[in-house]
This record gives structure tokens, sequence and C-alpha cells, in this order.
């Protein structure tokens, strides 16, 4: 999971199998793997079996509506449904159905143009997207959270009118501890308190991780973050976060408690490669905002409960979505405009408008070589995408030593988990629990076999559930896993990335970039994709008349010949 975030993925082709212990598949260089394991130990609970009591709540939509953040965001969906019906509707061909690419695509039909979405896979989501296997049950490519602070993200939801379809859980941050196996320490944001007191409240209350000493080390050292506002944040892309941590005399204990387990969660990398840009903004967003810091969980699959009702969106409008639609390479004009985009089938396709919304990694691969010394295009060599690992355990029990809510697991090897089968409602199961788990940093995992990913797992697990798991699994026992192997996710959010991310608008006219890593305040995260979509929808819907006279010339040239 992202936090400012949202986990995962690089995909090229993927493939999902059904193994046995032992045995390892092949991939091709940056696709996104899923595997899977069965062992045929016990079924779920059937008549006459006593289910266990599980405590599952979600709590109130919190208030939104009246935020800063929200009513800009609003206000910027709101211009795509007033803008003039267009006399000509624009034909935009969109690359790629995660998050980004259908933003893109659904703000382009809300303004009244006919935006044909175009996925290389048979599933919807890109970095959200999610399998179902012969059990029925799903797996899914990252470990996913909506916050209150996703404006956009929030936007989105009320205007498809899926709001109900969000768990939120209690305003609490609840991390493991690590010198007292089995226990968790927890940062309580009070509902009655406003934004920062609530965080400030929440922080000075838990005695548990840091001292007062600590606590008042690291108030001082954030002071310059505080008063001096966004400019202050943009200046300290140039730092890691310990080399920030280090310059404000903030002690390591600091760095080592809360911002090792923030840092994986942000990003998946640790503290001494994370741009403190990254952290400073996220503490923005959760102190800033009464709610900012409220999570909540998807109540079922991606793919289903968020993609599907922005695709039926889009096709309502008149625009349409592709599957198995594979970009192999972008065709010039003489002047360096596209002319088309060849797919892996050998059609072409032609529009008024053309936009990448891939992952930077994707669209590096496709760019074309007329382009490579334009410096808009040259500087994306430095955005590399992260790899992660996002590991689902069936157990064959229901674990006890969990919460209905998102924990902070603190191990070397794992950022942050959830017990699926209690926080999604179409994952529940009051019998057995589904520990979804993302293992991060996984630069020098990701090659490995599933089998010592889960030999790995499990040992970390047993330090979290000293009580229920052992590594050697004696006490609860694996009745099946999947692991999906991303190589390249979201961009790596490293010092002096800023300069290096994108606008949308590309200096070839009639050309469109979408995605976390180009220019918006969000990142890499679920906000940010679907923030640089709608960015993206309006460059085009600005560009109009452009366009236009674009088309107008390729008409007349055609005439010509």
């Amino acid at each position: 999971m992202s936090l400012s975030g949202s986990v995962s993925a690089l995909h090229l082709n993927f493939q999902s199998n059904r193994m046995r212990m032992g045995n390892v598949l092949a991939f091709k260089s940056g696709e996104s793997m899923g595997n899977t394991l069965r062992i045929p130990l016990r079924k779920r609970s059937s008549k006459g079996a006593c289910p266990l009591q599980v405590v599952c709540m979600d709590y109130p939509r919190p208030e939104l509506e009246n935020t800063v953040n929200f009513l800009e965001a609003a206000s910027l969906s709101a211009s795509f449904r007033s803008a003039p019906r267009p006399t000509k509707p624009l034909q935009i061909i969109v690359a790629g159905a995660g998050l980004a690419g259908l933003s893109t695509a659904k703000y382009l039909a809300d303004a009244g143009h006919k935006p044909i979405l175009l996925e290389a896979r048979d599933v919807l989501g890109g970095k959200v997207a999610a399998w179902k296997d012969d059990d029925g049950d799903w797996y899914e490519t990252g470990l996913h959270i909506f916050f209150g602070a996703y404006p956009n993200v929030q936007n989105l939801f009320g205007e498809l009118g899926i709001n109900d379809r969000l768990q939120w859980k209690e305003h609490s941050m609840i991390f493991a501890m690590p010198n007292k196996p089995g226990e968790f320490s927890r940062f309580d944001f009070p509902e009655v308190l406003p934004a920062p007191i609530n965080g400030i409240w929440a922080i000075l209350k838990n005695n548990e991780m840091l001292t007062w000493p600590e606590k008042v080390k690291f108030a001082i050292g954030l002071l310059p973050a505080m008063l001096g506002g966004q400019p202050y944040v943009e200046a300290q892309d140039g730092l890691s976060v310990k080399e920030w941590m280090e310059k404000q005399g903030v002690p390591d204990r600091v760095t080592e408690e809360v911002f090792i387990a923030m840092s994986k969660a942000l990003n998946f990398i640790n503290p001494d490669e994370l741009s403190m840009q990254c952290i400073l903004i996220a503490l923005n967003r959760f102190l800033q905002e009464k709610h900012g810091s409220k999570m909540a969980f998807l109540d079922g699959n991606p793919p289903e409960r968020l993609c599907m009702p922005i695709v039926n969106h889009i096709e309502s409008l008149g625009g349409e979505v592709r599957l198995n639609s594979r970009i192999k390479k972008i065709e010039l004009n003489d002047d360096g405009t596209v002319k088309s985009f060849l797919l892996n089938n050998g059609n072409t396709i032609e529009g008024d408008a053309y936009v990448i919304a891939t992952p930077v990694d994707v669209f590096k691969l496709l760019l074309p070589e007329d382009w490579n010394e334009i410096s808009y295009f040259k500087k994306l060599e430095k955005l590399v995408g992260v790899p992660v690992i996002n590991v689902h355990i069936w157990f064959d029990r229901k674990l006890k030593n969990t919460y209905d809510h998102l924990l902070f697991s603190r191990s070397p090897l794992l950022s942050v988990y959830a017990d699926m089968s209690v926080t999604c409602k179409e994952y529940y199961n009051p019998n057995q629990s589904m520990l979804e788990l993302v293992f991060a940093p996984a630069e020098e995992w990701i090659a490995r076999s599933d089998s010592e990913i889960i030999d790995a797992t499990m040992k970390e697990l047993a330090k979290l559930f000293p009580d229920e798991i052992s590594a050697d699994q004696s006490k609860a026992k694996i009745t099946k896993y999947h692991i999906v192997k991303t190589p390249r996710s979201v961009y790596k959010t490293v010092p002096n990335c800023e300069p290096c991310r994108p606008l949308q608008r590309s200096p070839i006219q009639g050309f469109y970039l979408a995605g976390d890593y180009t220019k918006q305040k969000y990142l890499a995260s679920m906000e940010g994709a679907v923030l640089s979509g709608k960015l993206c929808a309006q460059s085009i819907v600005q560009d109009y008349e452009l366009l236009c006279s674009m088309g107008q010339r390729k008409l007349t040239g055609a005439s010509i010949r």
C-alpha cells in the first residue's frame, strides 16, 4: 500500500497459475507475477460449525465536503460538466486503464468528447488490478487505503454514486512493537478536536514509541516546514528523510520508531533513500485536515467495485474501453507529431489527440527515437519504478491478535498489513483469516522464489502473532497463498526527482501524459493518479481549438495527396 500512495505495479503480461510447493514460474522482465500455492487442509466452515465472534465495525463517512482541498477538487470536476459542448467532439486515444487512464477518459467524456481507452491486459485497474482464483477468492496487486486527504478520489466516488463502497475505520494509526512481540502502539485522533490539534494530541498521548524529549526535538525540527509552507516543502526534495532529520537535529530514534515504517508505507523504500519532500507532503495533509489521516478500505475487489463504475460512466457518455489492446509502437508523422498507435495485433488506431497513461517505465519503452533528445522526455530517465511484492496468506483459523484496521508492521521485511477477512466485506470470513501484506523494500527479493518469500514472511509473522503463528506452521497453518510481484511499481521518490516530473501537456502537439509520476501535488498515490488524469483532460479541453485545427490540416494534406 502506498499511503501517499497506492501500492503497485508495472504489468506487461500477467499470468496466473496454480502451482505446487517448489515449482517456480518464469516471467519476462518487467512483468507482474501472480503465483498461487494451494494446500488442501481444511475447507471453510460447514453447517454445525461454531464460528468465532469477529468484531468488524465500520465508521460513518467523515465530513469532507467543506475542506478547501475537497472544494477545489469538486470545482475542477464541475468544470468538465459545465464546459461548452464541442461542436465536433474529439476522439482521444488513451493508453492504460489504471486510475490515471480511467480518470482521463472519465473527465474527457464529461466534457463531451469521445475517449477510446486501451488496456493491454484483460483486467482493469493497473496498479489496483486484482484477480479471482479458482476458489472464488480475490488477490490484489497491492493493499490499497483511501484517505480522507484524497479529495479527488473522494469526489470521484461521489460523482459515481459509490460513496457507500468505502469502509471507514476508526481514526487511528496502529504500529506493532518489535521489542514487545504481539503488542501494538496506537495514535488515536480525537473526533472532537480540529486539525492540527487532533494530530498533535495523538502524538502527545502516545508515550510508548517516543519519549517527551524526542517529541520536543522532532517538533522543533518541523517548525521550518510548518512556517515555510509549500515552498519550504518543495525545497526539501534534495534531501533524504535521514539527511533532513540529521540536519534538523531530530534524534535517530524518531526515524527508527516512526519514519522507517512511514517511508516504506509511502514509497516502499527506507528513509535513507526517500525524499523528505514526500514525508512533509503526507504530514501536511494529515495534520492540516481534520480527517486527512482517516482511512477507508474498499468493500471488495477494485476492478469490479471501483473501476467498472468508471467504465460504465465512460461508455454511457459514448466513450469506449477496450481490453487486450497492447500498444506496440507510437507511429509519427513527418513533423514529429503522433500519427497513430500501432497495436500488437497489427491494427492501428488514430485519433485527434493521444494520451499515454501507463507507468513511466512502460512509456519509456514506447518512446519514439525522434523524441529521445527532447528535454521533456530526457528527464524521464531519472524516474524509475520501485519493486514491491504483495503477499496474501489464507490460514486454517481465525487469528485473534489483529484489528479491523491497517497495521504498520515495523518489520525489516514487511511494510503494512491487514486481516482482510475482517476489514473488507467481500473478503469477510468469520472462521479463517486472510492476511494481505506488503513486502518491502523488495529489490533484493523480487527475483527470489515464492517459497523463500513465504518462509521469510512467516518468520516475521511469528513475531507479530507469537501465540498463534510459528515459522514452521506448528500453530496456524497456511491453506493457500498468492504472491504478486511488481518489478516496477510507482516511481521511486528519491531526492531530486521533482524537476524530472513532466507536465501532462507535452511539447508534442496533440500528445499528453497521465500518471502519478506526472506533475501534481500528491506524488505517487491513487490520489495522484486520479488528479493527473483530471489535469490531462483539462489540458486537452483547453487545447480544443488547436486540436481541431491540427485535424483540419491532416484532412487538407490528405486531399492534396
